[in-house]
């Protein structure tokens, strides 16, 4: 059986030639990320060139995801790194003005002095350096370092609890997405997603552009949290985006905070995708530590669509076997059950209660797969809402779009089929054709499917149960 658990591997230095893209795709990946934060254009431009031709090579339908930048506050360009212990002062300045302090680093945030307040701790570099705001000027702040680092360049800035006055698209976002439509990536994720509207801009720019690309939000701070079922209404998808939410948000609240977006994700079916740390340690090492290996068991028990690697492939040393070991563990898991959150799933309508008593039917007769054709993917999506357990999902649509975009969808394997609009029947017996000649179904297997029949001189929407003869 197919793992149903997707697998989404960043590209980057370590894996971005043609050699390495391709044992990628051999080890497991199913959507490769392009993370636009450090990936230039012409980067971009070739790697979507290079995993399409391998992906049409293997007949493999390998997704592309584009991660927008979003509005991130950074520390500006420095001579020289910073070595800070603590108990010394830095002083934050805006707008370029040149400090007193023995120490200073600029920030591109117009607005920090103003929303910030004494006594706020600053975390900088993931949270690696923090700081603490000691007084409030004009145009800077001064800081006392809480804890020993070493400051870079362009360092990334968390201000928890902070309410951050930027922009949902930044200039650099609008950039990268122009260039998204343009190539034909498949998803968009949108960082920093606080509200709902945010994700409804970015569709309406899509939908300007006529542009079919998905958007995938992700969950980084506390007010995306807090409006997270109104974000999960308006997007396509979820990404739980642990790194900077880890920053954002208590360490103890995290392993909740995922389970609750996973399962509420599953309750109201759209894809959640769990994200970064999960082999952090194999950036270096060989092998992953015991609690990676258990922390990614349970992004899987909880049946997350997808799990999704960043440094591990983009900068690691061992970019491969971090895909292999996920792939491992993932079929493990599976093989033992998950959480059910699937069982709670309330369809929005009669189609959906339909879908559901296929899933329904396909574990009753234990069925080697359940087929269901789609134009729009909407009932391969509607399929992997119920989770089936022992049931792969064969999702058969006509549009190389939507060929792309199921590669997502948790236990979904996607197919190309040029449908028979006149003669529905044909289509099953086409697809059923495209399964045994893949060596997925046998003669006497049990297949449950989603069709339509003529009835009446109409087309009517059923469930049909059939033996493979």
């Amino acid at each position: 059986m197919d793992r149903r658990t997707k697998i989404i591997a960043t590209i980057g230095p370590a894996t971005n030639s043609p050699q390495v893209l391709e044992q990628l795709i051999d080890a497991g990946m199913n959507i490769a990320r392009l993370n636009m934060s450090h990936a230039t254009h012409e980067d971009v431009r070739a790697d979507v060139q290079t995993i399409r031709r391998l992906s049409a090579e293997k007949g493999r339908h390998v997704g592309i995801l584009m991660d927008t930048q979003g509005p991130a506050i950074r520390t500006g360009d420095l001579a020289g790194a910073l070595d800070l212990s603590p108990g010394q002062k830095i002083a934050l300045t805006v707008r370029g003005e040149v400090s007193e302090e023995v120490q200073s680093v600029d920030v591109n945030y117009d607005q920090l002095v103003e929303e910030i307040s004494i006594d706020d701790v600053v975390q900088v570099d993931n949270g690696n350096i923090q700081l603490k705001v000691l007084e409030k000027h004009h145009n800077h702040l001064t800081c006392e370092v809480l804890t020993a680092g070493v400051l870079g360049s362009r360092r990334h800035i968390n201000l928890p609890g902070v309410r951050v006055n930027l922009p949902a698209l930044t200039e650099k976002d609008m950039d990268d997405i122009k260039l998204g439509i343009e190539i034909g990536v498949d998803f968009f994720a949108m960082s920093f997603v606080r509200e709902a509207d945010d994700v409804t801009r970015l569709k309406g720019i899509l939908d300007f552009n006529q542009a079919p690309q998905q958007v995938i939000a992700k969950l980084e701070d506390q007010l995306g949290v807090s409006n997270v079922d109104e974000i999960i209404d308006a997007a396509d998808g979820i990404m739980i985006a642990r790194g900077d939410l880890g920053i954002e948000c208590p360490y103890e609240e995290l392993p909740i905070i995922q389970r609750r977006v996973v399962k509420h994700c599953i309750r109201q079916g759209k894809p959640v995708i769990v994200a970064t740390h999960m082999l952090e340690s194999m950036i270096k090492s060989p092998s992953p530590t015991r609690a990676e290996i258990t922390d990614v068991a349970n992004a899987v028990f909880e049946q997350a669509d997808a799990i999704m690697l960043s440094g591990e492939t983009s900068v690691g040393k061992y970019p491969v076997k971090c895909i292999e070991i996920m792939d491992r563990v993932a079929r493990r898991i599976e093989r033992s059950g998950g959480a059910g959150y699937g069982a709670e799933v309330a369809p929005y309508d009669d189609y959906g209660e339909m879908v559901k008593s296929a899933c329904r039917l396909a574990a009753e007769v234990d069925a080697t797969g359940l087929i269901v054709f789609t134009e729009t993917g909407r009932t391969a999506r509607y399929t992997a809402w119920h989770r089936p357990q022992r049931s792969p999902i064969y999702a058969f649509t006509n549009d190389e779009t939507v060929l792309k975009q199921l590669s997502l969808p948790w236990g979904t394997r996607a197919f190309l089929l040029d449908f028979d609009e006149k003669d529905p029947s044909a289509n099953l017996v086409a697809a059923m054709a495209q399964l045994r000649k893949a060596d997925l179904l046998a003669r006497g297997d049990a297949i449950v499917s989603v069709t339509e029949v003529f009835s009446q001189g109409k087309l009517v929407d059923t469930v049909q149960m059939h033996r493979v003869e």
